[in-house]
């Protein structure tokens, strides 16, 4: 056993720090909620206003624009259809739009944090850790500050969510502006290009396709967190896996889990899609 006059708790003191933050900022944590609730519920309300069948023309519209491929598209058009057929469509429509309410505050946030680590090392070497830590701290950790700050409902699965997935999208704009070639830096500079040009102009652009990999791969963890979320009142399809695990319902458990899994594929096809149209040309 490791000695108790060697143990030390820092559980108590960031109790204590939570406490003097929800009773201090309390006007500050109700606002911020109300207007994180008002832009999700309008998300929520355009993706339900649009008919199913238009989502399903629209998704593969896209696909076949991005790929000319008929079995992709046909098959990303079988996997919506499926979670219509399973009766789920309002409550993927629900994940939906917290999925995309927390990777819109994720981008938000990421780019310009990814910016800054990529022109300052001081900020980089005191980020890196961080986002080392938020990436392997357990996905369940993060339901208690945002339940303990935001209450319950869809706002602190949003909060959660963005906790989570924020750290891919700040990770890769940071690595895509570093592998900026110097030689075409020096070229830019050479021809008299401002810092603010030469990170509009030059930098950012070749490095989309970093930055949209890491867009990607917060969508991502954005969808696995939402039905984690869903133990904090999230609502949407994690509601249904959340119901299947505590009736032991198998069948049930397999139409949610399939309709999460259809969602995760359109979506990362169609943003790799996108990606895929930022790669620079291939020589030869």
């Amino acid at each position: 056993m490791f000695p108790a006059n060697l143990q030390f708790h820092v559980a108590p003191y960031i109790d204590t720090f939570v406490k003097w933050i929800t009773v201090n900022w309390g006007t500050f944590f109700s606002s911020l909620s109300s207007l994180i609730l008002t832009i999700l519920l309008q998300i929520q309300a355009v993706l339900l206003f649009i008919p199913w069948w238009l989502w399903i023309a629209l998704v593969a519209g896209i696909c076949w624009y991005q790929g000319r491929r008929l079995l992709s598209t046909a098959g990303l058009v079988l996997l919506l259809t499926g979670i219509g057929v399973f009766g789920l469509w309002e409550a993927a429509m629900e994940t939906l739009a917290i999925v995309i309410t927390s990777v819109i505050i994720s981008i938000a946030m990421g780019i310009p944090l990814g910016i800054i680590m990529a022109e300052s090392n001081r900020v980089n070497s005191i980020a890196t850790p961080l986002l080392d830590a938020m990436q392997t701290m357990p996905s369940f950790v993060y339901l208690i500050p945002a339940m303990m700050l935001f209450s319950l409902g869809k706002v602190p699965a949003v909060i959660a969510t963005v906790i989570y997935a924020v750290p891919p999208v700040v990770r890769l704009t940071s690595l895509g502006i570093r592998q900026v070639s110097a030689t075409v830096l020096e070229a830019a500079r050479a021809f008299g290009a401002t810092p603010w040009q030469l990170m509009s102009e030059v930098k950012l652009p070749l490095a989309m396709p970093s930055i949209l990999a890491g867009v990607n791969q917060t969508t991502m963890m954005a969808l696995a967190m939402v039905v984690i979320a869903s133990m904090i009142g999230a609502g949407g399809v994690g509601e249904h896996v959340l119901l299947a695990i505590n009736r032991i319902a198998v069948g049930k458990g397999f139409e949610a889990g399939f309709a999460i899994v259809a969602l995760a594929i359109v979506i990362d096809r169609l943003t790799q899609g996108f990606a895929r149209r930022w790669q620079p040309p291939q020589a030869g």
